[in-house]
């Protein structure tokens, strides 16, 4: 079969194309709220995170300070002189609660009683006009507070706020990259089935989409190839319907033709004219027997086609139906034998239309066995609480394969046009087509209890 890749019809790359973008732009977007959302979730961090790396930095210092012999002011000089740099101030808090030091002033009441007190002090308070940062630490003969501007701590936050950006950049492109090879994975298989759905809207037959993708995508393909496969022999078939209806039409037209033409240049003898009639109307007959089969055949498939449901004794209507055909059978030397419970059995069913069908195989029957042989019509209960109608005949039967291609308008007539007597081919598909509007299944064995065909019509009995 021919394999069919992405690159399909103009009107496939179109639709593939666009998928694709909306595909890319979707992730595209989801990307970037995403991105967004990280970004501002860092941005508002970045101040926190920053605030509390300095606490710890004053934590460490004070605790550093705090363990120092004596707080005495050469010691404020000399940790005036290690944390100046940094806009770090000390103050000393004495055993007696009064508060030296540059960062004295952000030392309030509450927070000189709970140092002295030995509890740590970690708060803010305005120092010079400024908000600044405040670390206490209790020592042996006193307490140490250091304090930092708060425009330290803004400063540290705008650092780490300036560093997202390319971070958060570069996650927004890879997740665009990355939605658009997804897209592409997605669409792909997509657009192959696109392709080929169109080729085959367009008459192409033999195609095949190739399976590849995610499990949806392989899905479309795998339902898609069966759909070209079921085309493909629904039209062979239909093709192969057509020509035996053509050539099934073509040989009564042909006879019609050729002695009406007789007629017209008077070429046939005045002796032979009745004879010549018969023919006419033999071929007639049989040419309207077969459009009527046809139309037939055409009606079962109509969803207008009538079926009338309602209790039907179904002994009573083999007695009816074997009536009926006993003079024709007794005409061409067959013994038609009933086999029949002789009380009622009764299923919900159209009782023109089972007689209809079973006309229909009777029908084949006859034709099909030769004089002498037996041809049954049985009636019985099945085990499952269904009933069950049986045609069966003591002709030739048919091949395992006849049986598979049986219900095929025409099959079995072109096989056994050359052999055996043949009606118009289509009678055991309208037999199987209306046992299935019946809600019945109709089934075919090749080989009977008398040697030739076994149909079963299968039928749900009375609830």
């Amino acid at each position: 079969m021919r394999r069919l890749s992405a690159r399909g019809s103009g009107s496939s790359r179109t639709r593939g194309g666009s998928l694709t973008r909306n595909l890319v732009l979707l992730a595209t977007v989801v990307a970037t709220v995403a991105v967004l959302l990280a970004g501002f979730a860092a941005w508002r961090t970045a101040r926190s995170n920053a605030e509390a790396q300095y606490r710890e930095r004053l934590t460490r210092q004070a605790a550093v300070l705090s363990v120092a012999p004596s707080l005495s002011t050469l010691l404020l000089d000399q940790a005036q002189r290690l944390t100046g740099a940094t806009g770090v101030r000390v103050a000393v808090v004495s055993p007696d609660g009064r508060v030296a030091g540059p960062s004295g002033g952000a030392v309030t009441r509450a927070d000189r009683d709970a140092l002295l007190a030995g509890e740590d002090v970690s708060t803010t308070a305005v120092l010079d006009g400024a908000r600044v940062l405040v670390e206490g630490r209790p020592a042996h003969d006193g307490a140490v507070v250091l304090t930092q501007p708060f425009t330290e701590v803004d400063a540290a936050a705008d650092r780490i706020r300036s560093g997202l950006a390319l971070p958060l950049i570069a996650g927004l492109v890879g997740a665009a990259l990355a939605g658009t090879l997804l897209a592409r994975r997605i669409a792909r298989p997509l657009v192959d089935a696109a392709a080929v759905a169109h080729r085959l809207a367009d008459g192409e037959r033999g195609l095949h989409c190739t399976v590849h993708g995610p499990a949806e995508a392989r899905e479309v393909a795998r339902a898609l190839n069966t759909l070209g496969s079921a085309l493909e022999q629904s039209e062979g078939r239909q093709r192969a319907f057509l020509t035996s209806v053509s050539h099934e039409i073509r040989t009564p037209l042909t006879a019609l033709h050729g002695y009406a033409e007789a007629l017209a240049d008077g070429v046939v003898e005045p002796g032979r004219q009745e004879e010549v009639g018969r023919i006419l109307l033999a071929e007639t007959e049989r040419l309207g027997r077969f459009v009527t089969d046809l139309l037939e055949l055409a009606r079962l498939d109509a969803d207008d086609f009538h079926i009338t449901r309602e209790p039907t004794d179904l002994d009573a209507l083999i007695e009816e139906t074997a009536r009926a055909w006993t003079q024709r059978a007794r005409r061409q030397e067959l013994h038609l034998r009933v086999e029949h419970p002789g009380t009622p059995v009764t299923a919900v069913t159209d009782a023109f239309r089972i007689r209809q069908l079973l006309d229909g195989l009777l029908a084949n029957a006859v034709r099909h066995t030769p004089p002498g042989a037996p041809v049954v019509l049985a009636l019985r209960r099945a085990d499952t609480g269904r009933v069950e109608l049986q045609v069966r005949d003591g002709g030739p039967g048919l091949t395992e394969d006849d049986v598979r291609i049986a219900f095929r308008p025409g099959a079995l007539r072109d096989r056994y046009a050359a052999t055996r007597p043949t009606g118009t081919g289509l009678g055991l598909a309208i037999a199987h087509r209306l046992a299935e509007r019946l809600g019945a299944t109709l089934t075919l064995r090749g080989h009977g209890p008398e040697g030739g065909a076994h149909f079963t019509v299968t039928l749900p009995g009375e609830n």
